[in-house]
């Protein structure tokens, strides 16, 4: 394996390039380009997250939804060489922890690269979990179940111990099982945009739908293109599994770029033939009609295609939660694995299955903790389950900035080797993390409001103080961790370079 020019370290010192990421017992080969692609796809749930977006964006600029998307595309794009670059420097299984350490620091590094993270997959795991759920009861004709919680939580929990129990065989069988779910996913969204296109009365899309420039102000925009910011968030679940990956520094780069790019066409020609078919109205099917902005798919599929295959829309959107609900299953394991065997967290993380090896014990962990976080959020409310799940845009626009941010700032000193070092180790993901954060501040400020989401406390929007709780938590977290991982928090980078812990 080759290594790029040594780069300037924090405080200006030039290292010897990193060495290869320490052997954790992962399985190495697992998984090529194709599979690492289908990973990356798959952990974005493209079908569901398209469904339950553009009904919303549309309701805000009308039929500039598209212009929204490829918006919310470049932020997105311009992280991406951020982890491509990253990544071909230290392909670690512990991505944006590793990478944030090395150039922030252990506080930075576990708070944002490895806290952060952590829990913003972990929320988005109990909202998979039971929209997977609910949308399987309603594709089986179990309408009445799909409308009683507690049937569709029990339903989320018994897919959650059959996804677990996947993730925890192994890799390769879980790339086999994402082949086939995306396949379904993209049958399913393509066919469902043909047919649209296809109807008599479908208008014929316009060029002028994705023109820039003619949003009516700036509100709207950034409103618009926040919600379309987080439909593209998950591809970077892919760079977790690099170490399973071939060719660890240079294939999961390109399988980001590549992923990035399949999803915004899957997502520009859905939306085009959406808005052919339903127009931007306020009623009846138009997309300009509140009832139908929570699932576009599902509300258009009986006009489009039929009920008895509206049926296989439903099946797919079902299909594409599970998909995203495997993946960050087996992201969430690798990020905590790594994170273990630099002494970041307790040893029981870095165990590795002897057989299967996968880290099965982190894997049983992340999905149990999954389970009992869904069960104790509809207990307690499905509107506080609903808040929780939209503070996540918080949590992930501060990650992807960091380490966007933590890109420009480790490759500091090599940026001067070359034009493209410039472009793609300092500009290109420059400008992504200020658009990242930026992002991040006007999230904030949206979510302070308290008519934002469903509940609010003196006045204080309930998604702006769950995001916040989040971070609050972590550092709770982080002095509680410290106080017994001292060798990390002491080391600091250089404890991402050199393990800490073995496990057999």
């Amino acid at each position: 394996m080759t290594h790029p020019t040594p780069a300037a370290e924090p405080g200006g010192r030039t290292a010897a390039p990193p060495p290869s990421p320490p052997d954790k017992g992962l399985r190495r080969g697992s998984v090529g380009l194709l599979g690492a692609v289908a990973l990356g796809l798959s952990s974005v749930a493209p079908a569901y997250s398209i469904a339950v977006t553009l009904g919303l964006v549309t309701l805000t600029v009308g039929e500039l939804a598209p212009a929204a998307l490829l918006l919310g595309f470049v932020p997105i794009l311009l992280t991406a060489f951020a982890f491509r670059e990253l990544n071909r420097r230290m392909p670690d299984c512990g991505t944006t922890f590793v990478w944030t350490t090395r150039a922030f620091g252990p506080v930075a590094g576990w708070l944002v690269g490895g806290w952060v993270v952590q829990i913003a997959t972990l929320t988005a795991m109990t909202a998979l979990s039971s929209v997977g759920a609910t949308y399987l009861l309603h594709a089986l004709g179990l309408d009445a179940a799909a409308g009683n919680p507690a049937a569709v939580t029990g339903t989320a929990v018994l897919l959650l111990a059959v996804l677990t129990a996947i993730a925890r065989r192994g890799l390769h069988l879980a790339a086999s099982v994402q082949y086939v779910l995306l396949g379904l996913q993209l049958l399913a969204l393509f066919g469902f945009g043909t047919a649209a296109l296809l109807r008599p009365h479908a208008a014929a899309p316009s060029a002028a739908w994705l023109d820039p420039l003619a949003f009516d102000g700036f509100g709207p925009c950034a409103q618009a293109v926040l919600l379309c910011l987080f439909i593209y968030w998950g591809w970077d679940s892919l760079i977790t599994v690099n170490e399973e990956t071939e060719d660890s520094d240079r294939v999961p780069g390109r399988a980001v770029l590549v992923s990035t790019f399949v999803l915004l066409g899957t997502y520009l020609f859905t939306a085009f033939a959406t808005l052919s078919f339903a127009g931007t109205g306020e009623t009846g099917l138009g997309l300009g009609n509140p009832a139908n902005a929570t699932d576009v798919l599902a509300g258009l599929a009986p006009s489009v295609l039929g009920a008895g295959l509206a049926k296989a829309v439903e099946l797919a959107i079902c299909v594409s939660a599970l998909s995203a609900l495997l993946t960050t299953l087996i992201s969430s394991s690798r990020a905590a694995l790594s994170m273990a065997t630099h002494g970041a967290l307790p040893s029981v993380f870095a165990r590795v299955h002897p057989r299967h090896r996968t880290p099965a014990t982190g894997t049983l962990l992340f999905g149990a903790a999954a389970a009992g976080l869904l069960v104790l959020l509809q207990l307690l409310s499905a509107r506080f389950l609903g808040d929780t799940i939209l503070s996540i845009g918080l949590l992930i626009a501060c990650y992807y900035g960091t380490t966007a941010l933590a890109c420009v700032w480790y490759f500091r000193g090599h940026l001067r080797a070359s034009p493209r070092d410039l472009l793609l180790k300092g500009v290109l993901p420059l400008l992504g993390g200020l658009m990242m954060l930026a992002a991040f501040v006007r999230s904030a400020y949206d979510m302070y409001d308290p008519a934002y989401g469903s509940t609010s406390f003196h006045g204080v929007g309930g998604v702006f103080l769950l995001g916040a709780g989040s971070f609050v938590l972590g550092a709770a977290a982080l002095l509680a961790v410290r106080s017994r991982h001292t060798r990390f928090f002491r080391e600091g980078r250089t404890a991402v370079a050199d393990p800490t812990v073995t496990e057999d």
